[in-house]
């Protein structure tokens, strides 16, 4: 099953945050639930969870980069599924 990795809103003044890093890097496993990466919005900076088990087979958006709320961030997925 292919999981889209959003850009959380975690504020409700946030408009778009920085992601300061990633836990894991392409090709690694990832449980649901364990720290996947830490956004700086407007307030705070916040690890967010995955939200799903899988391989981390793409980040779309490097450590530095600023994206708005909604932007594809990464995809999780299992070895086979085509993305």
């Amino acid at each position: 099953m292919i999981t889209r990795i959003l850009m959380p809103p975690l504020s409700e003044t946030m408009i778009d945050g920085l992601i300061v890093r990633w836990y894991k890097q392409e090709g690694d496993a990832v449980d649901e639930g364990e720290p996947l990466y830490d956004v700086d919005t407007d307030k705070a900076t916040v690890e967010v969870s995955a939200p799903a088990a899988g391989i981390l087979r793409r980040i779309l958006v490097p450590a530095g980069d600023t994206v708005p709320i909604g932007a594809l961030l990464a995809v999780i997925a299992g070895p086979d599924d085509e993305i």
